[in-house]
């Protein structure tokens, strides 16, 4: 481990971050949203800041372009679809499943191998159809099997022990912290563990906005290029065909986007602008909102925005409400 990753030390209580997103029902605010955000300029340079973005955070699912990134950089020849599930979220749509198996297979790989823990999948109609089907959870439907699959498939390419490919001081998760401490141009300041069970990596907001601009411009043929390539030519591997990241990356040309658990969110443009926030206290369902919000400050107007940032609430059946930003 380097010293760049010991964990941080509890921080003091902060003020109180500003509210970007209200819960609103039948016409009276019954709640609030609070986190920080940051907007970033095409030069890279800070346009926007709402809270404080120059916290660490940890950016859970927003940090694998990284680690597909880092996958490349250790040798595994990806491309094209499975590069993109390698950075992704799946929603456990049959096409995902399908693809890593494949993966998984090509390397002399099976499901069994996986270590991410079992799981219905993401995506609730899939899990639906998943459990009238009269399945249980299993490691592959868990979102984060196409990047154990990259994980693993590089550690046989390279000989590295695959029991421990999880392990924090393994080959493949230094190069990840190397990689992500690069592309935010910042050091790691902690080092948790993810929902899947790989080591994560802590930056700030500004860090994690910088690192999306990184794979939207850096050179061709770069593996961060090739990561922000395939998850822009290649969206529902990336997340589904009912998920945001999709619609946004599919409807806004040369957008790259992804989102992480405890309500975080990256997103760079084609000419080098990109955001980053979290709201705090993890609600995801204020995701679409205060993204949407966002998008409309860098100028994106296009009808994909309002879709996302539609976020209802429901009283008996019929909508009463709805979540929307306060910023």
């Amino acid at each position: 481990m380097t010293s760049s990753a010991a964990p941080a030390a509890p921080s003091a209580i902060s003020p109180a971050l500003p509210v970007l997103a209200e819960v609103v029902r039948s016409g009276f605010v019954e709640g609030h949203h609070r986190g920080s955000l940051v907007v970033l300029a095409a030069d890279g340079s800070v346009e926007r800041v709402l809270g404080d973005p120059t916290v660490p955070v940890f950016p859970r699912s927003s940090n694998k372009p990284m680690q597909a990134a880092a996958v490349l950089r250790a040798g595994l020849d990806l491309s094209g679809e499975r590069l993109a599930l390698a950075a992704a979220s799946h929603s456990g749509e049959d096409f995902h499943l399908e693809l890593v198996r494949t993966m998984l297979a090509e390397h002399g790989l099976t499901p069994a191998d996986l270590q991410t823990p079992p799981d219905l999948p993401l995506d609730p109609v899939e899990a639906e159809t998943y459990l009238a089907a009269g399945h249980v959870r299993e490691r592959i439907t868990m979102n984060c099997a196409g990047k154990h699959a990259a994980m693993l498939a590089v550690c046989a390419l390279n000989g590295w022990d695959r029991a421990s490919y999880l392990d924090p001081s393994h080959p493949l998760q230094q190069l990840v912290l190397r990689v992500v401490e690069e592309a935010a141009g910042e050091p790691v300041t902690a080092v948790g563990t993810d929902g899947c069970g790989a080591p994560l990596m802590a930056i700030s907001l500004v860090g994690l906005a910088r690192a999306f601009r990184t794979f939207v411009m850096a050179e061709p043929g770069t593996a961060e290029r090739r990561v922000g390539d395939a998850m822009r030519a290649h969206p529902e591997y990336v997340a589904g065909t009912r998920r945001p990241d999709t619609w946004l990356m599919r409807e806004v040309p040369g957008t790259l986007s992804k989102m992480g658990a405890e309500a975080v969110q990256a997103v760079a443009l084609a000419d080098g602008r990109a955001l980053a926030f979290k709201v705090d206290d993890g609600a995801t369902r204020a995701l679409g909102p205060v993204l949407a919000r966002s998008l409309r400050l860098l100028g994106i107007d296009a009808p994909v925005v309002a879709r996302i940032g539609h976020a209802p609430l429901l009283g008996g059946g019929g909508e009463v409400g709805e979540i929307r930003a306060a910023f």
